[in-house]
């Protein structure tokens, strides 16, 4: 599958559509059981709290992995993020209420590049808080 978002056709500041993700504690357990981190900051509550955390939290490559969906949705093609990194600001923390939490994520190009290519910059956010800094994408365009 290649990029079905044309280079020529996008500009500095295009906004992409933006997306909200939810998270609550089963989705928690299933990442571990996919990804094989099983740190108990991640699904008990009292290990959390004891460690100094308001509750548990979600996993940091899982919130960056939701983050980038906005991108692969825009794009079409999961294969054309050629770049991907972010930084950790706050965690995402997951209340055991029935609700948990909500990962709010926007992302705007923000410079467009030789050979294609483009990089988003993304802003993830949960609870009014900024979940992930520096959060940036170079993207292949068709």
């Amino acid at each position: 599958m290649a990029a079905q978002i044309r280079y020529d056709e996008v500009e500095v500041g295009t906004e992409l559509p933006a997306a909200s993700f939810p998270v609550t504690r089963a989705t928690l357990v299933r990442y571990a059981g996919a990804s094989g981190d099983f740190n108990p900051i991640h699904w008990n509550e009292k290990f959390a709290t004891e460690v100094g955390l308001p509750d548990v939290i979600a996993h940091g490559m899982f919130t960056m992995a939701e983050a980038i969906r906005v991108v692969t949705d825009w794009v079409g093609d999961p294969g054309a993020v050629v770049e991907y990194g972010v930084r950790f600001t706050r965690p995402v923390v997951v209340a055991n209420d029935g609700q948990g939490a909500l990962i709010e994520v926007t992302g705007k190009v923000a410079v467009k590049l030789d050979g294609n290519r483009v990089r988003v910059d993304l802003t993830a956010m949960s609870a009014g808080q900024k979940v992930l800094g520096m959060s940036r994408a170079v993207v292949a365009l068709a």
